[in-house]
């Protein structure tokens, strides 16, 4: 079978590369490829059962090269069970270089493709040809699901009322019943009554069973219509042929009534799951007030654009994000961090979308729109957790996938072994139903994901945000924590404490070389030097050249002379002579001290402070309580860090620590067992929380924390790693239970079931109460509340 595809390729430099992909590709058997370098893309057909979308991605990223990959998120309708969403997951993944993953609960579809191969309208064909429904959610769009959930609930709401109406006489029939009236309905009003029940109320439930069995798999659909219509057929003989035996339309109708409670009941549970995102996006404002041409006009926030000037009144959330051009203010930032204090903003300082303005009015500069915005970002990580699967899923995804076949199976067996052992066809036929109708699969599709939904909701109204399921569940598992000592245990702002000019050298010309070497400098030391200088009046000297060693100090040309500026040991390994007595007095005091020198002759020293973080020593010792070692990490010398260390009371320390060297600790832990979570501030220490197992990135949400960190603590306190293992500790215990809910039902219900000792009416309620069990003790969850900030 011929197939021709076209796909980008990226990492071509030249035209020559393009010919050496060409020439890789034709090597192949049934391939004939065009690589085309002015377009970057590849046309290649394929023939023959050798030559595959896989085969000829292989090849293109053996030769070095690399191919784009997108991802598609879809909004899906009709699934029933855990096995729907199976069957989609399955059929999805039969397409070539596609990867997708299905959440029952979330009804999302997460997919990976490579453009070319696999289109999103072929995705969206696949999923609509298998008798669901699929609809493409637009990236950086902050739409409310709360209205397609409120719409959902309508006609579940009007579903019920219309088959409770409907099958009311026989539940007054069965109460008189228990009663002891044994006032029976005529075999013809029965049947009446429950035919548009059957094929009516129930008709969603045969159009569902359908599309499962013609694709060739089954879901609870199948099982219900199964047992209902086997109840319905057999009662509706009895009557028509006036066979002298007792009919089991209650049966089929209570049944179908109660899956449509259950289902009601799952729907309204399912929507308050979802309250952590949706009062996220209720935080993001409609409109902002632009200037234009001198004035102030409306506008939607949609069409706000990068460099707009903006004005933010009293009472009034920040439209999108940006810095502050004129006024000051208090904003409330609790939708980003959690924490209800107002933090006062002024010129230069940075807003952001929804966030609240208090008293003052700003004026502020629109730095970044649409998806660009931390609430965009937020919310697109929140909703990627919730549609995301925990390892621990796995057990239920696969007990799914069998359990459909293996219940027919039983019922059919639990039908003949009961005729031959009883004689009685009827009293099987109610034992076959029985065993149909109690093992219904969703809770078992419901008991990990609705957890999830609810503790990562949880934690993103609390400002820690979970990358991931499998983020939430490691957290609980950590048995190491690394701590990056600077802005992490300590403030992160440190100050210049000392200045320490040497023999004959006036404080003046000392600080004019240091402040020439780091003005241009982001990092926290480098600050801390030049905005001393730029406070005493300081004018630095003019440098040029300037190169920096990592971890090390930094060099630079002041006129004729090569200037230096950085640690002892790298101004010792330059030639110079330092005084090492004064060094060990100011570390031993905690201190960080950097040298300056000028040629060879030294300037003089500056010491530094960096205060600990209030909450760091209860953090650390509350962290030790729950068996949880701490470790910190620091590029700090050895005195220095011991004196640190011995204020924090952490577990063990390492010291001189260079950036690019952090990930190499981290690794180092992981090698002898322990489970390592490392905490930093998510932009130098990337590479090492990147490494960890979990890796937390704290402070006031850094773009690159949001997309390098497992777990992102919005809040500058330490005592965020304790909520959110702490969350993940809740969380996976709501999931263990769900799973207990979910199994019992079955390990209880089905032996029953089979021996006959389980009314087929009272299998339809416990099934429906399984998946309403599992859904409300995840909502349970909303109980947990942070740890105290005392």
């Amino acid at each position: 079978m011929s197939q021709t595809v076209s796909f980008p390729i990226g990492g071509m430099t030249c035209a020559a590369c393009a010919a050496r992909i060409e020439k890789v590709l034709n090597r192949q058997k049934g391939v004939q490829a065009t690589v085309n370098f002015a377009s970057e893309r590849a046309q290649v057909q394929m023939d023959g059962p050798e030559a595959s979308p896989e085969t000829v991605v292989a090849a293109v990223r053996k030769a070095g090269f690399t191919v784009e990959e997108r991802s598609l998120d879809l909004s899906l309708t009709g699934m029933s069970c855990a096995a729907c969403a199976a069957r989609i997951e399955k059929i999805l993944n039969t397409l070539p270089m596609t990867q997708a993953s299905v959440n029952f609960a979330t009804e999302r579809a997460h997919v990976t493709y490579v453009p070319g191969i696999v289109e999103p309208e072929m995705v969206i064909a696949r999923i609509e040809n298998a008798g669901f429904g699929a609809k493409r959610l637009d990236n950086g769009v902050l739409e409310d699901p709360d209205a397609g959930r409120q719409a959902l609930w309508r006609t579940e709401r009007n579903h019920f009322f219309l088959t409770a109406v409907l099958s009311l006489p026989f539940f007054v029939q069965m109460a008189g019943m228990v009663l002891g009236r044994m006032a029976m309905m005529p075999g013809w009003v029965q049947l009446l009554l429950a035919t548009p029940v059957q094929f009516f109320c129930a008709r969603h439930l045969y159009q569902r069973a359908w599309n499962a069995v013609r694709g060739g798999s089954a879901n609870m659909d199948v099982l219900v219509v199964l047992g209902t219509s086997i109840a319905y057929f057999f009662s509706a003989a009895v009557v028509l042929f006036h066979l002298h035996q007792p009919v089991y339309f209650e049966a089929s109708v209570s049944i179908i009534t109660l899956v449509s409670l259950g289902k009601l009941m799952e729907t309204r549970a399912k929507n308050q799951t979802s309250a952590g995102i949706e009062g996220l996006l209720r935080l993001q404002p409609q409109v902002a007030h632009v200037e234009s041409a001198g004035a102030v006009v409306d506008r939607p926030v949609a069409e706000v654009r990068v460099g707009d000037l903006l004005v933010v009144r009293p009472g009034e959330s920040v439209p999108v994000d940006g810095v502050v051009v004129e006024g000051s203010s208090e904003v409330n930032e609790a939708m980003l961090t959690g924490e209800s204090m107002p933090v006062f903003k002024q010129v230069d300082a940075r807003l952001f979308g929804g966030t609240l303005n208090a008293n003052g009015v700003l004026r502020m500069k629109a730095t970044g729109v649409g998806a660009e915005t931390a609430l965009s970002r937020i919310v697109k990580m929140v909703e990627q957790a919730q549609g995301s699967k925990a390892s621990v899923q796995r057990l239920a995804d696969k007990v799914s996938n069998i359990f459909v076949p293996v219940v027919i199976s039983l019922a059919l067996a639990t039908f003949l072994v009961s005729w031959l052992v009883t004689g009685s066809a009827t009293w099987s036929l109610v034992s076959a139903v029985s065993v149909l109708v109690i093992a219904c699969p969703c809770s078992l599709g419901l008991a990990t994901p609705t957890a999830i939904m609810v503790g990562t909701g949880l934690g993103a109204r609390c400002g820690i945000l979970f990358r991931n399921a499998d983020a939430l569940e490691h957290a609980e598992k950590l048995t190491t924590i690394i701590v990056d000592k600077t802005g992490t245990l300590t403030q992160g702002k440190p100050t210049v404490s000392e200045v320490l000019p040497a023999l004959q050298i006036e404080a003046a010309q000392l600080l004019a070389v240091a402040y020439a070497l780091e003005k241009d400098s982001e990092h926290p030391l480098a600050r801390a030097v030049a905005d001393y200088a730029k406070a005493h009046a300081v004018k630095p000297l003019v440098a040029s050249g300037f190169q920096a060693v990592p971890g090390k100090g930094v060099t630079a040309q002041i006129g004729e002379t090569l200037a230096r500026l950085g640690s002892p040991r790298f101004l010792s390994e330059a030639g110079l002579t330092l005084e090492s007595a004064l060094i060990a007095r100011l570390e031993g005091e905690g201190k960080t001290v950097i040298a300056v020198a000028s040629g060879a002759q030294l300037l003089g020293y500056l010491a530094l402070s960096d205060a600990l973080r209030p909450d760091s020593v209860a953090t650390v010792r509350s962290l030790q309580k729950s068996g949880i070692k701490v470790i910190m990490l620091t590029g700090d010398n050895q005195r220095t860090a011991a004196v640190v260390a011995a204020q924090v009371g952490v577990d063990a320390y390492m010291a001189g620590v260079l950036p690019g060297d952090k990930a190499e600790a981290v690794q180092k832990y992981r090698a002898e067992g322990s489970m390592v979570g490392m905490v930093g501030d998510g932009i130098n220490d990337a590479p090492a929380l990147a490494a960890a197992d979990v890796g937390f990135a704290i402070g006031a949400g850094a773009a690159i924390a949001l997309d390098t960190a497992d777990v992102v603590l919005m809040k500058s306190d330490l005592t965020s790693v304790l909520d959110a293992i702490s969350l993940s500790r809740a969380t996976l215990a709501k999931i263990r239970q769900n799973l207990f809910f979910a199994f019992i039902y079955n390990i209880l219900g089905l032996p029953l079931a089979a021996c006959g000792l389980l009314n087929p009416i009272v299998a339809g309620a416990a099934m429906a109460m399984s998946s309403v069990s599992v859904v409300s003790n995840s909502l349970l969850l909303n109980r947990w509340r942070p740890q105290s900030r005392a």
